[in-house]
């Protein structure tokens, strides 16, 4: 399962804040894509599957991750950072072998 920062959850919070409805959750998904072989994906959702896996972060962020996408995040993290040198949603994750320059895709 992905852990999120405080940084991130915080985002994740005004995000859903602004959307104006509080039952939405944080997806995360890897699917097959991208110039390394895999994609993350990050979207709001209502749906939560009965194998889905869910996690709540910060002042009630709910991430929900799907069995399939829960074994290569294992141990990820997403992080959030607003700065000049970097801005928007990170994730580190230990079981990416490499990576692509965008950080969008691996393997």
């Amino acid at each position: 399962m992905i852990t999120l920062t405080d940084s991130a959850a915080t985002k994740v919070k005004a995000l859903i804040e602004a959307e104006g409805d509080e039952q939405l959750a944080l997806r995360v998904a890897v699917r097959p894509g991208g110039c390394s072989g895999f994609a993350y994906e990050m979207f709001f959702d209502t749906d939560v599957a009965p194998d889905d896996l869910t996690e709540s972060f910060g002042e009630g962020v709910k991430v929900v991750v799907d069995p399939s996408s829960a074994q290569l995040l294992s141990g990820a993290t997403l992080d959030y950072k607003d700065g000049l040198d970097q801005s928007g949603f990170a994730i580190t994750n230990p079981n990416a072998q490499r990576t692509c320059g965008c950080g969008q895709s691996f393997s």
